[in-house]
């Protein structure tokens, strides 16, 4: 077994997918649209979904935002420099809500961005 995907529900499909291709820098494997039930789904990642998990973007055509809920945390993605990552994400206009530096109790360091819909996106140097 392995994992496939995570799929967030998005409010504004071309915004979402903007800030996942070009300020984080993934590719749009595929999209699909699914007329009779009112959405689409758009899978972006580093590599091709045969390689390794990506993300599958739920647009639902009928609802433009979520209320996130407490039980979510993040989506964790490794970085080889967290701060030389934040400045280009900053650059083609990403939020950075937690800004590079060592974990609490720890070395490793890591920083927080967010994407439009408010999902927490960590950055992790590699150790």
């Amino acid at each position: 077994m392995r994992i496939l995907h995570t799929m967030l529900r998005v409010g504004n499909l071309e915004n979402s997918v903007a800030f996942y291709t070009d300020v984080l820098g993934m590719t749009e494997l595929r999209r699909k649209e699914y007329p009779e039930g009112r959405f689409t789904n758009v899978f972006v990642g580093y590599q091709p979904e045969s390689e390794g998990a990506v993300l599958e973007l739920t647009w639902n055509w009928d609802q433009s935002s979520y209320d996130l809920g407490t039980g979510y945390g993040h989506v964790a993605l490794a970085v080889d420099d967290v701060y030389a990552a934040c400045e280009r994400i900053r650059e083609r206009g990403g939020k950075v809500t937690r800004e590079p530096g060592p974990m609490k109790h720890g070395t490793t360091v890591l920083a927080f961005v967010e994407d439009p819909d408010g999902y927490k996106i960590e950055l992790l140097g590699r150790d």
